[in-house]
């Protein structure tokens, strides 16, 4: 897929994310205090690679290893150019049946902008008849139109309505990073 013109600026680099990640399982492992049964499900596409870099550094805080789960949800908010008119979820197949009754859900995500896709994904969670469900979010560009927050977030970033926070996120990306893409627009006149 080709990447929208428009210059790039790199906010945050591997290095500093490293520390972000970090940061976001310790407090996430405060969240689990007292809960066994816990479940981290990565929203696709990013979100599912950022869930396994949060398990893998939640490894040794936790009682216990998490059971790892993702979801297939299509919006893309934060790209207008790929934005689908509805939040689509795919069920996948394993899920119909699959018990999260009393887990405690980690639900992690990319980015927060609108709410959409995390709006989706916890209707769905909720029929599962979970204990709760959290949210985790590498970036929360705080405008959501929903009534939605995360529990625990990377970094916040405020940037303006048409510019764009781009996550790169290995494998989809070669380079973990986050950058601001302000679109190419138009002369005027």
């Amino acid at each position: 897929m080709e990447r929208p013109a428009g210059k790039r600026t790199c906010l945050y680099t591997s290095a500093q994310l490293a520390v972000v990640m970090n940061d976001l399982a310790g407090r996430v492992a405060g969240l689990m205090t007292g809960r066994s049964r816990l479940a981290i499900i990565g929203i696709l596409r990013r979100g599912a690679p950022l869930a396994e870099r949060l398990t893998a550094a939640l490894a040794g805080r936790l009682a216990a290893p998490p059971l790892r789960l993702d979801l297939a949800i299509k919006r893309y908010a934060d790209d207008l150019t790929l934005l689908y008119p509805e939040t689509r979820l795919t069920e996948q197949a394993g899920h119909a049946d699959l018990d999260l009754a009393g887990y405690t859900l980690v639900v992690v995500d990319d980015v927060l902008y609108t709410g959409h896709s995390l709006l989706r994904a916890v209707g769905y969670l909720g029929a599962k008849r979970p204990a709760e469900i959290r949210v985790v979010t590498l970036v929360d560009r705080g405008v959501a139109r929903l009534p939605l927050h995360a529990d625990a977030v990377g970094v916040r970033l405020d940037v303006a309505p048409p510019d764009i926070i781009e996550c790169n996120v290995p494998p989809y990306e070669p380079e973990f990073k986050i950058e601001l893409l302000q679109l190419e627009r138009p002369p005027e006149g």
